[in-house]
């Protein structure tokens, strides 16, 4: 199935792919040296839609290394789409499983599911969904329904 284009990443030129790569390269070494960053983060966030934060630039346990904070940064970040249909989950599942590493497209199911922790039901399934196919995964994430308090 083919997604809208608010549900596909959407890449940046190679001119932006250079000016975001120096951008972080900057913000790296402004963290690195302990100083104030929040100016180029900002900056940063505004270029590419994301929010980014000064801990997302250290070196230490946790962090992505700046490859994979550039392929991050220069995907424009999944929208929230209140009228999602079944079938596009399901094919943002798909993308999920054939390649479970994708943060953009889990990003994607996350904030288009009102389930908490609707992502679980793709890597840390319940036993009856163990092997579950993409289709009963999306049907699963959409039984639920938050309690009105």
């Amino acid at each position: 199935m083919e997604l809208r284009d608010a549900l596909r990443r959407r890449l940046v030129t190679p001119e932006q792919r250079t000016a975001i790569d120096a951008a972080i390269l900057r913000i790296e070494q402004v963290v690195d040296r302990g100083e104030d960053a929040t100016a180029a983060i900002e900056s940063l966030n505004e270029t590419t839609g994301h929010s980014f934060a000064a801990e997302d630039f250290g070196h230490h346990c946790g962090t992505p290394n700046r490859a994979e904070l550039l392929e991050w940064a220069c995907a424009p970040p999944p929208a929230r789409l209140p009228d999602i249909t079944r079938d596009e989950l399901i094919e943002i599942v798909r993308r999920i499983l054939a390649d479970p590493t994708d943060n953009w497209y889990i990003t994607a199911f996350h904030i288009n599911t009102v389930m908490p922790g609707a992502i679980d039901l793709i890597f840390y399934p319940p036993s009856e969904l163990e092997d579950a196919t993409p289709e009963e995964i999306v049907d699963a994430a959409l039984t639920y329904h938050p309690i009105a308090l």
